[in-house]
């Protein structure tokens, strides 16, 4: 099954942890314990009903001052595709959190307040998406209730931020009008939008064509970390070890190591866990060394 990894953005209090709470919610991935314990922590603060933002801010200062601090993650699928969602903060002093969480994403939601519009934390996170390569966008107009679902408020945000998104490097941009507090368009389509013809969130999420993101031609590994066991049965073993960026890999392949420039060739390639090792032999000067090449086994047909 295909894994799709998707982060949210925008300005703080645009809904993004209610976002993702509601998207779990409604798409019945919540056990009934976690539920409850929602129930039992919205009361101990003194609201009504189920505060969803809750599901993903865990850390106890996030609770207590109701923002998101640290990149929460969270792990479901739908019978059409499996997801894995980063769900960042919002406040200025915590965009390098932002940066983390979408650094690996292939979608990211900016969100907006319909009150509110384009703001300055918006047009950030949408350009940092866009330096990190994020090919796919979709701009999520939420607290849609408190405009009354007006189409015209909706058409006026869409077209300020598309008019911005022509100066990034934006491949693929959806707009979606939803409110995530009431569920409207996020898994299912809303009857208070009869205006709205594209799809909900949730469905295109699960079509949004992906396969094709990843560059296969120009291969690329970035060294994260040297692997020396240090044993007599591996005493010149050389481990270099990082994840797949790009290409395609297979025995035998002649590899170039930067910036010194020596070659070497694939020798071998194996399993370990849930990771795809390959190892290379490579011939560092007169001593022959090995190195391994990881990836996620989600990329694993990239090797």
């Amino acid at each position: 099954m295909e894994l799709l990894r998707f982060a949210t953005a925008g300005s703080v209090d645009d809904g993004k942890s209610t976002l993702i709470g509601r998207l779990l919610y409604d798409s019945k991935q919540i056990f009934e314990d976690t539920l409850e314990a929602l129930e039992h922590s919205t009361r101990l603060r003194g609201e009504e009903g189920m505060n969803l933002a809750l599901l993903t801010d865990g850390l106890r200062a996030e609770r207590e001052q109701g923002i998101t601090i640290d990149v929460a993650y969270r792990y479901f699928a739908t019978p059409r595709r499996k997801f894995i969602i980063a769900d960042t903060p919002g406040h200025v002093q915590y965009t390098r959190n932002m940066v983390t969480g979408a650094s690996t994403a292939d979608l990211a939601l900016i969100l907006v307040d319909a009150r509110k519009g384009i703001v300055e934390q918006s047009r950030r996170h949408a350009f940092l998406a866009s330096l990190l390569g994020v090919p796919h966008l979709v701009l999520c107009v939420n607290k849609m209730d408190l405009v009354d679902y007006d189409q015209a408020v909706f058409e006026r945000i869409k077209d300020e931020f598309r008019e911005f998104a022509a100066k990034l490097a934006v491949h693929d941009l959806a707009f979606v009008p939803i409110s995530a507090l009431h569920g409207d368009n996020v898994v299912e389509r809303s009857s208070n939008t009869p205006w709205y013809e594209g799809t909900s969130l949730l469905h295109h999420l699960e079509e949004v064509h992906i396969a094709s993101d990843r560059n296969l031609i120009d291969c690329r590994f970035p060294v994260q970390y040297v692997i020396r066991p240090r044993d007599d049965r591996f005493h010149d073993y050389r481990g270099y070890a990082g994840q797949v960026a790009s290409g395609t890999y297979k025995l035998g392949d002649d590899v170039v190591v930067l910036p010194t420039g020596f070659t070497s060739k694939i020798a071998a390639i194996g399993a370990c866990g849930l990771w795809t090792v390959t190892l290379m032999a490579l011939t560092l000067g007169k001593a022959p060394r090995m190195a391994s090449a990881t990836a996620p086994a989600a990329r694993s047909s990239n090797l």
